[in-house]
């Protein structure tokens, strides 16, 4: 059986929390968390449909997790959203992030991503 869970990485309580309410109303299980260490071992353990990542998470660039990501056979098709408060969308998308949104954003914008890049994937089966 396939799961519907969508993991946020993401130290700030606050939006971590705004986003597991979002996604859970949306129909999707939710998983946060706040180390990007701990990134590869989380992905692997729960099989995430998606991961929305903030480029920062703590003191730490997230941005070498995402290359360890997708340059592990494993992992290199789940589908990422970065975010920041900073625009580096041009970094984010070079590297390997399927999309890159700013920081504000509405959760419409948010869902409408999710939306796009899971109806590419259920498409492509």
């Amino acid at each position: 059986m396939e799961t519907n869970t969508v993991l946020v990485l993401d130290d700030d309580k606050t939006f971590t929390g705004l986003l597991k309410t979002v996604f859970e109303l949306e129909g999707y299980q939710a998983a946060i968390a706040s180390d990007p260490t701990d990134l590869m071992p989380t992905v692997q353990r729960i099989k995430p449909v998606l991961l929305v990542m903030d480029i920062h998470a703590g003191s730490k660039d997230t941005i070498g997790a995402l290359q360890e990501l997708k340059s592990n056979e494993a992992t290199k098709s789940l589908p990422v959203i970065m975010t920041s408060g900073m625009d580096r969308r041009d970094e984010c998308l070079r590297i390997g992030a399927d999309a890159f949104i700013l920081k504000p954003f509405r959760p419409s914008e948010l869902l409408d991503l999710v939306e796009e890049l899971l109806g590419k994937q259920v498409s492509s089966q």
